[in-house]
């Protein structure tokens, strides 16, 4: 296991990583992610001695590798409260990193204080619907991770049950690598490995019957785990059930065999793979900046989430 709860890892691409970040009162700069900044107690400061981290949510987008150079607005504080709602919805099944969120005033809204853990190197991907990288796998052979599936699926397939498909965390800049349960057995051991796969899936099923009573389908997510250094208690860590980590489709326009619209980022893919952006996928230069309509659908997209998970409007003020 890495030695620190650090979840967004340093990042670089071709637009040149992250911008720096803030000089927070009390705190130090350590990392910056593809969207999150990371920052340690500084020596003078309410929080100095202590064992915890300031998560930083910035209004960053990425995408196919790339931090793109527009920000969405108000994108870091959907993604905090977001996971603050969440963290107390699932709080009986596994306890959060979580200890505060009495931050600097310039930060406010989009930061968390958490303890700091020991993370496990595994993407504890759970999967109800057939997409993505899943749907890729299958295609291929009739497994996802391994395991086998029933044949004449297809896009946006419900899954008999949901699965655990774990990723090993890849290189900086590089995808995460699907891999077999026993490929995490072989990485954490059994015990732990049995943990993750154990409570991913209670997570993940407590919360599709939370987003399926309000009209959204789960259709995948990705957790990540680490450990209390003091009493080796399995803590859930990083955001929880966002756009950024989870696919959230609309209900009622669930249709197998089609895509299908969600609430996350899927629309600025769509724009930069499109003859509209201009833009080679497969070049080595950074994308171009979004245009005004797709960073205001995109930012609508992640506010009408919020909303319709949790029943009310995100205060921005």
């Amino acid at each position: 296991m890495s030695e620190l709860s650090t979840p967004d890892a340093p990042f670089t691409s071709a637009a040149g990583g992250p911008p720096p970040a803030p000089d927070l009162p009390g705190w130090k700069h350590i990392s910056s992610g593809k969207v999150r900044d990371v920052y340690a107690p500084a020596e003078v400061g309410p929080w100095s001695g202590q064992d915890v981290l300031l998560l930083v949510a910035s209004d960053r987008i990425s995408a196919y590798d790339h931090i793109l150079s527009t920000p969405v607005p108000d994108k870091g504080k959907v993604l905090t409260a977001l996971s603050v709602w969440w963290f107390e919805q699932l709080a009986d099944i596994v306890p959060g990193h979580v200890v505060s969120l009495d931050v600097p005033a310039a930060v406010a809204g989009r930061a968390m204080i958490c303890r700091r853990l020991k993370m496990y190197p595994v993407e504890c991907v759970a999967r109800g619907y057939l997409t993505g990288s899943g749907l890729v796998e299958y295609r291929a052979g009739g497994t996802v991770c391994g395991l086998p599936l029933p044949a004449g699926l297809t896009e946006a397939s419900r899954l008999p049950e949901p699965i655990f498909t774990p990723a090993a965390k890849a290189e900086l800049g590089e995808h995460d690598e699907n891999v077999s349960f026993e490929r995490v057995v072989e990485t954490v051991g059994r015990e732990a490995a049995e943990a993750l796969r154990e409570t991913t899936l209670a997570l993940y099923t407590r919360a599709a019957e939370i987003a399926r009573a309000r009209g959204i389908i789960l259709a995948d997510t990705k957790f990540e785990f680490g450990q209390d250094p003091a009493t080796g208690a399995l803590i859930l860590g990083d955001e929880v059930l966002t756009p950024d980590s989870s696919r959230f489709w609309p209900a009622d326009a669930w249709t197998p065999g089609r895509p299908t619209p969600s609430f996350d980022k899927q629309y600025v893919r769509d724009w930069l793979t499109s003859p509209a952006s201009g833009w080679d996928r497969g070049s080595n230069t950074a994308p171009p900046a979004l245009p005004d309509d797709v960073v205001q659908r995109t930012r609508q997209r992640y506010l009408e989430a919020y909303e319709r998970l949790t029943g009310s409007p995100l205060e921005l003020a």
